[in-house]
This record gives C-alpha cells, structure tokens and sequence, in this order.
C-alpha cells in the first residue's frame, strides 16, 4: 500500500532546461483549500505540475457518496496525464488539501513537448507505471487485508515511520519525538477503503494496546515498531489477538 510513492516526483527528474521548458508551456493557477483542480469524468485534457501545496487524487466508489483516496501528491508532481494522453474521460479527482499553486499546461502543448523529448516521455510513462503498480497493491490490499492492518500501514506510511516511507503532509512531529497524523476518521477511512464505523473500532483497538492516542482530527503514534507488526500481519500483540 502506499499514497505517497517512492519515486521522484516528475519536476525533480527533469534536467534544468527540460523543467523551464515544460514549464515555460502553462501559466500559474492558485487553488483554494477543498477546491477541485480536475474532475472525475471531466473531458478536459490539460495537465498540472504541482508547485506548491499537496493535493488528493481520489475516485468515487459503489457506496455513492463514499470517495476512496487513491493518492497524496505534492510539489513537484505531475496530474492529469492520462487525459491528456487519451480521449477518455478523467479517472479521477484530485483536491487541494490546502491553498495550492500548479501550473495549468494544455494538453496539446503538453503533447507536442512529449514528441521532442523523448527522455520526458520515458518519464511519464515510468510514472504512469509507478501509479498503476501501485493501484494494482491497493486492489490487493483491499482484497487481502483486514481493516486493521490497512490502518496500521496507513498510519505508519503518513507518519513517517515505516522504514523508508516518506513523511506526508498530514504528518507531524510531537514534542515527544512521538509521529502525529492529523486526520480525521473519515479521511482515514476513505483512505484504506473502509467504513468510518470500521477504523474506529480498530482506532479502539490500537488504544486499548497503546500503540496510538487519538484527538480531533489526530492521531499520534505512541509504538510505531507494534504498528508496523499488525500492518504485516502479526495480530498477537503481548498477548493481546487484534
């Protein structure tokens, strides 16, 4: 499982004048914090490079209003490639976490830069493949694991404490030394697939064991090594069956 992604985001890997050509192509766009900077099955092809802020790709599942995130995406990252690249609809939504920059590059533009610059193109192609790979891992997440241990992988990812894991933009760091996540228990749900009545019950758990504190809109881990355990499936912890 992983929303992060492990690779260089797609700004970071260009050459210095490959990044001031592509982004010599748009124009800047500021987003407000919940604004929607694409639309699921929107017919637009335009692509956004991410300059500042984190943003949330996420699709809407059988459950109607229930959105599951697919993804986190920050400065540097490239959205909305597919459309650009195809005729399809847009597979999915992305939304500014809080006010965000991007620049706004067409998709015809986008295109022809791709034509006459083949190692950009080997560049969103590696990352489109990065992003399905990581989608088929969730699918199998979903179809594998209990809620439980989506959570604990969930919250040992966003904090930073998995072994080389990224911090994200929910992350913090407590006066302690201790990883704080800060975000509410839909957002967790939506984020693993699962009920809101589901992570509380595992949120119950993981009290009653020590391993977190939870607040309003917080979660801090208090034994990041137990978390990692029940994300691999150990559920015997001191004694204890999660």
């Amino acid at each position: 499982m992983g929303l992060l992604g492990n690779e260089l985001a797609f700004a970071q890997a260009l050459t210095a004048q490959e990044r001031e050509g592509v982004m010599a192509l748009g124009i800047p766009k500021r987003f407000a914090a919940d604004a929607h900077l694409l639309t699921e099955g929107d017919r637009s092809s335009h692509v956004l490079i991410v300059v500042k802020g984190w943003v949330t790709v996420s699709v809407a599942t059988d459950r109607g209003a229930t959105r599951l995130i697919l993804g986190l995406r920050g400065p540097g990252e490239l959205l909305g490639e597919m459309a650009a690249l195809d005729p399809h609809p847009r597979s999915a939504t992305v939304r500014a976490l809080g006010p965000t920059e991007a620049q706004v590059i067409s998709g015809d533009a986008f295109r022809r830069f791709l034509a006459q610059h083949p190692r950009v193109s080997g560049l969103v192609i590696r990352q489109l493949t990065a992003r399905l790979r990581s989608a088929d891992q969730e699918r199998s997440a979903l179809a594998s694991l209990t809620v439980l241990q989506r959570l604990a992988g969930r919250l040992s990812e966003l904090s930073g404490s998995g072994q080389g894991t990224p911090r994200g933009p929910y992350a913090r760091t407590a006066p302690s030394s201790s990883s704080v996540v800060q975000l509410a228990q839909d957002e967790l749900a939506a984020s693993i697939g699962a009920t809101r009545e589901a992570v509380a019950k595992s949120l119950r758990l993981l009290r009653t064991q020590r391993i977190v504190r939870t607040g309003n809109r917080v979660v801090e881990i208090l034994d990041p090594e137990l978390l990692a355990l029940l994300a691999d499936g150990h559920t015997d912890t001191e004694g204890q069956q999660a």
